[in-house]
């Protein structure tokens, strides 16, 4: 591998109202290289990565490319300059041909019309560069999800890329698959083509990679070669914990130890790619976690759970009973609730009341023939209010006048009035403050005290371990391994997930 630097990205910050989004980072890449940019969501990578590719400006900060400081203003000017994305969702026209979308855009012409025998046998030509034979000419969308994303790496080929950004590239690939897809990473290599590889996993970023840079909370927090760091350290880089600095902690919320029953029993889960297969048991009062590097199936199998997205195969049980759950209606009526991990996107209706964003679960026990009773909504508001301490001017005011804090308690009372049996909590503390997150913990324990199964999913290691019973690691889609009351600890999530 060449140590000849293609990328130099220095002091490169961005800020948006109220959050500092990059703060300082410098980011390196070597010409040839595969270099892993790694960290948990909002750590600043797709902001980065924004800014190199011309999708939006950097407040300060530099960018050298090949030796000359460049400052691109659109995807188009950086990839006239060598530097194109293949992100998740792939950004090509399935009705158009395979040849057209590696050169849309971009089209070869002859005497004014676009010259399609050049096209076709170049974009050929590109595929079986990268050992891929395909008919150019048929429709794209007659490829599966792995043959177009190797179409859209070779759109980025054809553009003659110093550079290529491939973001969450294995995402929606079979094993054999991924195996195709590092055969023309390591093409690129060969070819000199840097690659700037965006997982969240280990056992790929070692399997391919040379270099590592790990950002948290906008930061660089550390950068190495491959070789010199391994899986736990990665872990606790991102995750903000040193492995060595939690040894010894435990939970501190205690609730009954003794055995319970199970209240919902789920096998033989499956929604590839993120749900490979999946068993899970909640018991009653019990606070079930689960841990995980972001993209390992955590909230897809919360969302099977709750009937928000469709299983392929697998069952439920509810007290022992097998029940279907298609729908969140399904689920409801089975004494299920889900606070989603987007607030703003699945959770609140912004310009609605309070009164009525909190009530919206339990219409049907405050109306009659239709009619909402205001006596009993007003009553009804009036005790989560107090038994949650949710902060309000007036219940009539818009949910967004209140703290993120206080929406998510609003969230929470929502569910609570509907009854559940099981309250699924998917990064409940996320972007509040210290103060409502401890009251958010508190409740949770007591919720389970008062015999209520709790399921918490949380990126925060130490709100699991505050809260938790038992835990259930999940990594790629499967379960990686299950640490019980007495075991669990910062430092035992962070290995279990580091572990082959």
């Amino acid at each position: 591998m060449s140590e000849k630097k293609v990328l130099e990205m220095k002091g490169i910050t961005k800020i948006y109202p109220g959050v500092r989004a990059l703060d300082g980072v410098d980011f390196i890449v070597e010409e040839g290289s595969v270099h892993a940019l790694m960290g948990e969501n909002g750590a600043g990578k797709s902001t980065l990565i924004k800014i190199l590719t011309g999708v939006i400006g950097k407040d300060s900060g530099s960018i050298v490319l090949s030796g000359k400081e460049v400052n691109f203003h659109s995807v188009y000017e950086a990839n006239n300059n060598g530097i194109s994305a293949v992100y998740q969702e792939l950004d090509l026209i399935p009705e158009l041909s395979i040849g057209e979308n590696i050169f849309m855009g971009r089209e070869m012409t002859k005497k004014g019309s676009i010259d399609w025998k050049n096209t076709y046998k170049e974009a050929d030509k590109i595929l079986k560069s990268m050992g891929i034979l395909l008919d150019v000419t048929a429709k794209l969308s007659s490829l599966g999800t792995a043959m177009q994303q190797m179409v859209s790496i070779a759109r980025a080929i054809s553009i003659k890329s110093q550079i290529v950004v491939l973001d969450e590239p294995t995402s929606s690939l079979d094993t054999s698959e991924v195996e195709v897809l590092f055969k023309v990473i390591e093409k690129l290599k060969r070819d000199k083509i840097a690659v700037i590889f965006i997982t969240h996993r280990l056992d790929e970023v070692f399997a391919t990679c040379d270099t590592v840079t790990i950002l948290k909370d906008g930061k660089l927090v550390h950068r190495c070669k491959i070789e010199e760091t391994n899986k736990l350290d990665m872990v606790s880089k991102m995750i903000g914990r040193n492995a060595s600095d939690v040894m010894g902690q435990t939970k501190v919320c205690l609730s009954d130890r003794s055995p319970k029953e199970i209240f919902l029993e789920a096998k033989g889960m499956k929604k590839f790619p993120k749900v490979i297969e999946q068993s899970i048991k909640i018991r009653k009062g019990e606070v079930l976690g689960l841990a995980g590097l972001l993209g390992a199936g955590r909230t897809e199998l919360a969302r099977l759970l709750f009937g928000a997205d469709t299983c392929k195969e697998g069952t439920i049980e509810i007290e022992g009973k097998p029940v279907k759950i298609n729908t969140p209606r399904d689920a409801i009526s089975n004494r299920i609730a889900f606070c989603s991990e987007d607030r703003k996107v699945e959770g609140i209706i912004p310009n609605m009341s309070i009164s009525n964003n909190l009530t919206l679960a339990c219409l049907k026990s405050i109306s009659k023939w239709g009619v909402i009773s205001k006596r009993k909504q007003k009553a009804l508001v009036q005790k989560y209010i107090e038994m949650l301490k949710i902060k309000i001017g007036n219940e009539k005011d818009p949910i967004i006048s209140l703290s993120g804090g206080n929406q998510q308690k609003v969230l929470i009372a929502r569910w609570l009035c509907a009854n559940p049996s099981l309250l699924i909590l998917d990064e409940p503390t996320r972007g509040i403050d210290v103060g409502a997150k401890q009251e958010i913990l508190d409740k949770v324990c007591e919720l389970s005290e008062q015999g209520m199964s709790v399921l918490v999913i949380s990126s925060i290691l130490e709100e699991l371990v505050q809260t938790c019973d038992r835990i259930q690691v999940i990594k790629d889609g499967k379960t990686r391994g299950e640490i019980q009351y007495e075991g669990i600890s910062e430092a035992s999530i962070m290995q279990t997930i580091a572990k082959e």
